[in-house]
C-alpha cells in the first residue's frame, strides 16, 4: 500500500513543482481535467457493475453512505461552529450582487452521478468482464492529478499569502480535524480498520478523488461509498451556504470541503460577497492538497 500511496501522491507534487505560462495550455489543461474526471467516474461506476452480488450489496451501500454523510455532517458542522467561535469572522453582503442559477448548479451536481451510472450500466449489462480497467483507472487518476497540481501551480495563487490566510487556514484544519475524529467514530458501525475508516473520510468532497483510490484500495463498493458520500456533501453544500454564511460563515465555507475553491465558490461569492471568496479559496486549497496526503498516509498503513 506504500507504492500506492507514493502513486497518489508524487504526480500531484511533480505537476506542483512546474510553472507554466502559456494561456493556451492552460485552457487545454483544464478541459483535459474536466474530461478525466467524468472517464475516471465512469471507469468507477464500471467496476460496481462488474461486481459480484451487485443487487445484494446496494442495500449495505446505501445504510454506510447514510452513515458517513450524517456523522461527517454533524461533526463538520460541530468542529466549524468551534471554530467560528473562537475566531468569528465578519461578512459584508452585496444586495446587488447577481445570483448564480441555482438549477444549473444542483444540475451540474448531479452529472458526476450519470457518469457513474452509465458506467455501471455498461459493467453490468456490456462489459462484464475488462480486466484492464483496474490499470486504466490507475494511469487516470495518476495523469489527473498530475495535472491538478499544475493548475494549483498556475492559478495564480501566492502559496504563502493562502496558507498565511488565517481564516482559510483555521476553516481548513476545522474541516479535516473534525472529519477525523467522525471516522474514528464510525469505526464501530462500518466493517472497517481505523486506518481505513480515516482515509474514507479524508475526501472532503473530493469524489472524483475519493471514488477511485478508495475503490482501488478497499473494492469498488467502498469506492462507490466514498464517491456518493463526497457528492452528497457537494449538494448539501449548495443548499446550506446561503442559509449560513451570513452569521456562520465558517461553517458555510467549511463544509464545501475541496470544492469551496471551485464549484461552491459562485454560492459562496453571491451570498456572502467579496470579503469571503480569499477565505474559501485558501480552504479549498489546503484541503485540495490534504485530501490525497491523508488518503495515501492512512491506505498505506493496511
Amino acid at each position: 500500500m506504500l507504492t500506492g500511496a507514493l502513486l497518489i501522491l508524487a504526480p500531484l507534487f511533480l505537476g506542483f513543482a512546474l510553472a507554466l505560462g502559456n494561456r493556451r495550455l492552460m485552457t487545454a489543461i483544464h478541459y483535459t481535467v474536466e474530461g478525466l474526471v467524468y472517464f475516471i467516474l465512469a471507469l468507477l461506476g464500471l467496476g460496481l457493475g462488474q461486481m459480484e452480488g451487485l443487487a445484494q450489496q446496494l442495500g449495505n451501500m446505501a445504510i454506510q453512505v447514510a452513515a458517513l454523510v450524517v456523522v461527517l455532517l454533524l461533526a463538520n458542522l460541530a468542529g466549524l461552529w468551534f471554530f467560528h467561535r473562537w475566531q468569528p469572522m465578519d461578512v459584508v453582503t452585496n444586495g446587488n450582487s447577481s445570483r448564480p442559477g441555482y438549477r444549473r448548479l444542483f444540475l451540474a451536481g448531479l452529472k458526476p452521478l450519470a457518469a457513474v451510472a452509465a458506467g455501471m450500466l455498461a459493467g453490468y449489462f456490456v462489459l462484464p468482464d475488462l480486466p484492464m480497467a483496474e490499470d486504466l483507472a490507475t494511469w487516470s487518476l495518476m495523469l489527473l492529478l498530475f495535472l491538478i497540481g499544475l493548475q494549483l501551480r498556475n492559478a495564480g495563487l501566492s502559496l504563502r499569502k493562502l496558507l498565511l490566510n488565517r481564516q482559510g487556514l483555521g476553516i481548513s484544519l476545522a474541516m479535516a480535524g473534525s472529519s477525523l475524529i467522525a471516522g474514528l467514530a464510525l469505526v464501530p458501525w462500518i466493517d472497517l480498520a481505523w486506518h481505513d475508516a480515516l482515509a474514507l473520510a479524508s475526501g472532503f468532497g473530493w469524489y472524483s478523488l475519493s471514488g477511485i483510490v478508495i475503490g482501488e484500495a478497499l473494492g469498488p463498493a467502498w469506492g462507490g461509498v466514498a464517491f456518493l458520500n463526497d457528492v452528497i456533501r457537494e449538494i448539501i453544500a449548495l443548499a446550506i451556504i446561503p442559509l449560513l454564511i451570513v452569521r456562520r460563515p465558517a461553517m458555510a465555507i467549511g463544509y464545501g470541503g475541496a470544492t469551496a475553491m471551485d464549484f461552491t465558490l459562485p454560492v459562496i461569492r453571491s451570498s456572502g460577497g467579496l470579503t469571503c471568496v480569499p477565505v474559501a479559496i485558501a480552504s479549498g486549497f489546503v484541503l485540495s492538497f490534504l485530501s490525497p496526503v491523508l488518503m495515501g498516509v492512512f491506505l498505506s498503513l493496511g
